[in-house]
């Protein structure tokens, strides 16, 4: 990490310099003189044999991320005061002037971006290394920093806040940052409420005056305004504790205490704005004469509230919308008399659902704009509306996910338990399948006989969709998302979960017959469960069952939600055949659902690293088929990025706004349907293909799977504890058992990134050099064609993450010869093929055309080697057999191990 780079901006390495000298002055006052002399500032990284330093190089790779992100923000922020909102690409400012341009008349603009949805899906895979301990102790480094930029401080706060940041350098340093064992959900549960709970409510005020500003600087003369108009919305939603895909310790009651706890901690978030609320509207009748309205709402409010209600009014008796905010906080269904916070039921004198609290806190917002205290309602009402409306009462909704093998063996043991078939049910073939599911689903009886044990899959879904079930009749259906079917391979992987909603009572009936009581999600992964996603899709939707569940629950505008996967896809086929195949798949559902008459809202399954989706924002929203954002973005928010994007409130409200901001600006242009296609459409489906075949006949050579194991720290990555999810879906030892996480891992530990590139060059040559003129034309479409575009610079950047030299020193791992060189031999020459490929895209040397990303690897660079060869060498130790049969040697290896992979993904930035 040469921080002295002169590729450094000045206020970076400022930072930096500041950063690391508190870091060595922990270090010199702890008496380890010898780990700050090793410090990468020091220009002195000869590698210590005490294992310490490798943390104290992750603590400090983590100070560069840190001031990395510092000042991105200082920057942006220093753009905006100089510029305007309309300086910064990708947020409202720019997209807001370029509509304003287009012609779109003002009033239609607002009532589109009333229309704008983007929904984050919060996951909890083992892509984040880090402990939740550390991540906090690091959350409150980041505001140190960010309060030192005040310029008023005197020299004695100045000191103080060193001395506070040298302290917090310390806790950071005594908290040992890897997972000795398995977090439990409930824990990573955890990890997800802190930022839905502390950091999100903060960021959705900064959302809406946002927008509101720049709207008056885009030149829009019609006001917008959070009084009368409905902005763009974010709502929340989650995975952790219902994601039951391979995840055995994800049960009904797992479930159950994860929707208990989100409904928990969304009541005491409104609890508390409510607090803030009505001490801040200490109004004086006598002062400001309150609207008969809110009058009779205080006594119709505070009748069925007995003892509760009279006390509310008794405290601020001349304060009238005080009285109003304090009836809302007793109608709320939570106890907060006692030393701990407790649910309360249904007792008929607390609001049931949030719509209820809505329309009160409106009530209040507009009586006070009619006795003409609008500031107060905007300042004060407002942000506590919008926050019922995007947390409600259950903070964020949960998702369901379940594989289809998973199902079929429930049914399976519906059937044998019920004496209905003779043989397995995952063995029949597709029309017997569909004949038997089309015909129970006429009829709403149910398999089982009450208190029946049907077997241990049957009686898991079971279970499951009983506590949902329960939660929609308790609740209603808002704290639930939909039940989602990963691995969706055919029409009756979708009707099966009809079936088993059927017998949960999970599905009701209808006039026409049953509907089920949440949606059913079809998750499309591997490329060719995306080539065929069309078809079953327009299947489903055809089926009776399905038309009537979307009719119950869309009302008169079905909405169909569909899932892809990046993550699968590209571990199956690499880069350019997922992102490609996934542009096609989007392309050819959508025709499928018009024909249909439904509205497809699609659900991106994109991880934290390129080989699994991740990608700049603006670009990846830009690259989609026309059409398929329909100003409704659901995506998932996967491990590392959670932290990365959404830990400081600045930084998060940047991130929403870049999906805001990108959605309707993909969607409010296209409402008149989708155009005709790019006449380069066939080069890509011909560039996919062939970069596929390449890909494919590298994960089939002999030995592949041997050389994968050797010459990546796989092992170590599957012994570690960072999430509570198997490596494996079902402990099967093949690579396509293996999830998509490990896989993008191990590569990118060993410097390899090899799903995020390979088979790009080689399909690019074969095209400049078989047809020349349409390379040529590729070439200039680059630019200007955003699928391509994002395409060829995300390989770009995987191909800079990687390094030929390291994946050299970690193929020397591979015992066997005959298995290495081939392999080796393959890879080099396919990544130095990509890269010659892309500089002629580029036209140019790829470190000067993009600059940013490879200045950014530059400032690691050196320190990474290091920890590099520290890893081959305990790799080569930890695997020898004498060491494997002591256990307490190889667990001691093993925590080496594991420190030092930690401190390589925070040298990358990325885990999995």
């Amino acid at each position: 990490m040469p921080v002295t780079d002169a590729a450094i901006p000045e206020k970076l390495q400022r930072d930096l310099d500041y950063l690391m000298d508190c870091l060595a002055e922990m270090f010199n006052g702890l008496g380890e003189s010898q780990l700050a002399a090793c410090l990468p500032k020091s220009g002195s990284m000869a590698p210590s044999e005490d294992c310490k330093f490798v943390r104290a190089w992750s603590i400090a790779f983590q100070l560069l991320s840190m001031a990395e992100e510092n000042f991105a923000v200082q920057t942006r922020r220093a753009v905006e005061s100089s510029q305007g909102l309309v300086a910064a690409p990708g947020l409202w400012g720019r997209v807001l002037e370029k509509l304003n341009r287009s012609g779109v008349p003002q009033e239609q603009i607002a009532e589109l971006l009333g229309q704008i949805r983007v929904e984050p899906v919060l996951t909890a895979h083992p892509t984040e290394a880090k402990r939740a301990s550390v991540l906090r102790h690091l959350r409150e480094l980041y505001l140190l920093l960010v309060k030192r930029e005040n310029t008023v401080w005197t020299p004695l706060e100045r000191d103080d806040i060193r001395e506070e940041i040298v302290t917090m350098l310390e806790r950071l340093w005594r908290t040992g940052e890897i997972h000795l064992e398995k977090p439990q959900v409930l824990n990573e549960l955890a990890a997800i409420i802190y930022h839905l709970r502390e950091i999100f409510p903060q960021v959705i005020p900064i959302l809406d005056k946002r927008i509101c500003r720049a709207w008056r600087e885009a030149g829009l003369t019609r006001p917008l305004s959070p009084l009368a108009d409905r902005l763009p919305r974010v709502s929340f939603s989650t995975w952790v504790g219902g994601d039951r895909d391979g995840h055995p310790l994800v049960t009904a009651e797992v479930t159950q205490a994860t929707l208990k706890e989100l409904r928990l901690n969304a009541l005491m978030l409104i609890h508390g704005q409510l607090t803030t609320l009505g001490s801040r509207l200490s109004i004086s009748r006598l002062l400001l004469p309150p609207p008969q309205q809110l009058t009779r709402r205080l006594e119709t409010l505070a009748a069925p509230t007995g003892a509760l209600g009279i006390e509310a009014l008794k405290r601020n008796p001349e304060e009238p919308w005080r009285q109003l905010v304090n009836l809302m906080k007793a109608k709320l269904p939570v106890d907060v008399s006692g030393g701990e916070e407790t649910l309360c039921g249904d007792s008929g004198s607390r609001y049931c659902r949030p719509k209820e609290l809505e329309d009160d806190l409106r009530l209040l917002r507009d009586t006070l704009v009619a006795s003409g205290a609008t500031r107060l309602a905007l300042a004060d009402v407002v942000p506590v509306l919008r926050s019922v409306e995007v947390f409600g009462f259950h903070l964020a909704s949960l998702d369901i996910r379940q594989n289809s093998a998973f199902h079929d063996k429930a049914v399976e043991q519906l059937l044998a338990a019920a004496g209905v078939a003779e043989r397995g049910f995952s063995q029949w073939q597709e029309p017997e399948r569909l004949a038997f599911l089309d015909g129970e689903l006429a009829s709403p009886r149910p398999f089982l006989l009450p208190g029946a044990k049907p077997g241990k899959e049957a009686e898991s879904v079971i279970s499951c969709y009983r506590v949902l079930a329960a939660q929609i009749r308790d609740y209603g259906p808002e704290s639930l998302g939909a039940l989602i079917v990963s691995m969706t391979r055919s029409l009756s992987d979708l009707l099966v979960v009809y079936l088993l909603a059927r017998e949960a009572g999970l599905a009701a009936p209808t006039a026409d017959g049953l509907a089920c009581l949440l949606p059913v999600v079809p998750l499309f992964e591997t490329i060719k469960d995306l080539e065929g996603s069309a078809a079953i899709l327009e299947q489903f939707l055809e089926h009776p069952m399905t038309r009537r569940t979307l009719a119950q629950l869309g009302g008169g505008n079905p909405v169909q939600q569909v899932m892809v996967g990046y993550s699968d896809s590209n571990k199956d086929g690499g880069i350019m055949a997922s992102l490609w195949g996934l542009y096609r798949a989007q392309e050819a559902m959508l025709s499928a659902a018009r024909r249909q008459g439904v509205r497809l809202r699609f659900f991106h399954g994109r991880g934290g690293t390129i080989s699994r989706g991740a990608g700049p924002t603006s670009r990846f929203l830009r690259g989609l088929p026309e059409g398929s954002a329909s100003g409704d973005l659901r995506l998932t928010e996967q491990g590392e990025v959670i932290s990365q994007k959404y830990s400081n409130p600045l930084n998060a409200a940047y991130h929403l706004e870049l999906l805001l901001a990108g959605t309707a600006g993909v969607s409010i242009p296209q409402r008149g349907g989708p155009g005709p296609g790019h006449p380069l459409e066939p080069v890509m489906d011909r560039l996919a293909e062939r970069s596929r075949l390449a890909y494919q006949q590298l994960l089939n050579s002999d030995g592949f799977v041997t050389f994968f194991r050797e010459a990546t720290p796989i092992d170590v990555i599957e012994s570690s504890s960072i999430g509570s999810r198997p490596a494996r879906r079902t402990a099967q030892a093949t690579l396509s058992d293996l999830r998509a996480i490990p896989w993008v891992f191990s590569w990118s530990q060993a410097r390899y990134f090899l799903s995020g590139w390979y088979g790009i060059g080689f399909a690019l040559e074969e095209l400049m050099n078989e047809e020349p003129a349409l390379f040529g034309e590729l070439v200039r479409n680059c630019q200007s064609w955003t699928v391509l575009h994002y395409i060829i610079s995300n390989a770009a950047t995987s191909v800079a993450s990687a390094n030929l030299t390291i994946m050299n020193n970690y193929a020397e791992l591979v015992r066997d010869p005959a298995i290495r060189q081939p392999i080796l031999g393959a890879i080099g020459e396919e990544y130095r093929r990509t890269v010659r490929m892309l500089e002629e895209i580029y036209g140019g040397s790829l470190a000067e055309r993009r600059a940013a990303v490879h200045s950014s690897l530059a400032r690691r660079e050196d320190a990474l080697k290091v920890l590099h060869e520290r890893q081959i060498a305990l790799l080569r130790q930890w695997r020898q057999d004498a060491v494997r049969k002591d256990s307490a040697m190889s667990g001691g290896l093993l925590f080496r191990l594991l420190e030092t992979v930690n401190a390589i993904a925070a040298g990358l930035g990325t885990t999995g």
